[in-house]
């Protein structure tokens, strides 16, 4: 098992790469195909919603066809094939397509491993483990940085999305051969997503799970480029190495959030705290982030680092869900993380298209101001949640 949780890791940051490299090659891209600050955030979006649309069925597969046949299928077929067709990409929609491919084929990933940790493991180290498996994958927002934009400028964006696709094939298999299913769990109560949603509790850590990761996902993901380019004239290479910054702080924030519900004896406070020094950043770039570029790259590292509170919003969910529907609930709540930056992704798009023509800055504060006021309404809903630990 242990060689399988290595390759579901190195899956992991694959998903953490197709999420985040877009932004890097913003530039080529819109040379080579004419895409956009929109088109690329729109392209971003798809996958997003299309990973989060398929959290349902992999909560339902991972329950009952277990997480071996769940994760490699998938990053066969999606992974593999949504690589090759970006690969042959000649205009935007094939762009939406194959990001659309590759978000179903991410989605199993995670979830797999979390639903390995929370049937094999002790309860008190699910939050450990799933920080650690985090930020192992994070590594993937690195090589959507300065490592993609040497790989572009030297082979080009195609032939980077042909080797991915072929490391996708190879893992895929990789996991098929060595991860082990779990034991199925023996109960007489069948379950379903119903169940899950008739917890109460669950719906008053949504709110924080569907808006604490937009921030810092959609602007690692698809406006720091656009924004860097436009608003401070950076390059490609230059793009690259703040987007590797941010990474280093994004890994750094979720490995200390890993043992901080065990340090400080709650979830929920960890959560809260985290994720308003986080919109405290994301107030600064809204305000302060034209003013230096430097600033600008720290404040954004900021809402990397302190909005890393994603393990610990997983935790803090998953001790309301029964042994036999675990994983409906992990992929439930990783459903609403998830779609939740797609579905901002979709609003601040055509956000930033309603001020163009003004001047740099102002679309994007405009993306801004949204990310802010949907952080204060997740954490004001998030007060009223139930502490839990294990």
């Amino acid at each position: 098992m242990r060689t399988g949780l290595i390759l579901l890791a190195l899956a992991y940051v694959l998903s953490q790469f197709f999420r985040a490299f877009l932004a890097v090659i913003s530039v080529p891209l819109e040379r080579d195909l004419g895409i956009g600050p929109e088109a690329l955030a729109a392209a971003s979006g798809w996958w997003f919603i299309s990973f989060a649309a398929m959290q349902i069925p992999v909560g339902w597969s991972l329950d009952t066809l277990g997480p071996k046949r769940t994760a490699s299928v998938l990053l066969l077929i999606g992974g593999a094939g949504g690589s090759l067709l970006f690969a042959l990409a000649g205009t935007a929609m094939h762009i939406n397509i194959a990001m659309i491919l590759i978000g179903i084929g991410c989605s199993p990933v995670l979830m797999a491993s979390f639903y390995i940790f929370a049937r094999e493991f002790a309860p008190m180290q699910f939050a450990t483990l799933a920080a650690t498996m985090v930020g192992v994958g994070t590594v993937g927002n690195l090589l959507a940085s300065y490592p993609m934009t040497f790989a572009e400028a030297t082979i080009g964006w195609r032939a980077t999305m042909i080797g991915l696709a072929v490391l996708c094939t190879l893992i895929a298999i990789g996991v098929q051969i060595t991860v082990r299913d779990p034991a199925k769990v023996v109960t007489e109560t069948k379950g379903s997503l119903i169940d899950i949603l008739r917890i109460p509790a669950v719906w008053l850590i949504a709110p924080i799970a569907i808006v604490g990761y937009v921030p810092a996902a959609a602007i690692r993901g698809s406006w720091m480029g656009p924004y860097l380019n436009d608003v401070h004239g950076l390059s490609s290479a230059q793009i690259g190495t703040a987007a590797v910054v941010m990474s280093l702080s994004m890994i750094g924030g979720v490995f200390l959030y890993g043992p901080l519900d065990r340090w400080l004896g709650t979830r929920k406070w960890v959560v809260f705290g985290g994720n308003v020094l986080g919109l405290g950043c994301l107030i600064g770039l809204y305000a302060y982030g034209a003013s230096s570029i430097v600033l600008a790259v720290v404040l954004m590292c900021g809402i990397g680092f302190f909005g890393a509170t994603y393990p610990v919003i997983m935790a803090h969910g998953k001790g309301l869900f029964p042994a036999h529907l675990t994983g409906r609930g992990v992929t439930l709540l990783n459903m609403f993380s998830i779609g939740g930056v797609g579905l901002a992704q979709f609003v601040a798009r055509p956000l930033h298209a309603s001020y163009q023509g003004t001047d740099q800055l102002t679309p994007y504060t405009a993306v801004f101001a949204f990310f802010i006021a949907l952080m204060i309404v997740g954490l004001a809903l998030y007060l009223f949640s139930r502490d839990n630990k294990d």
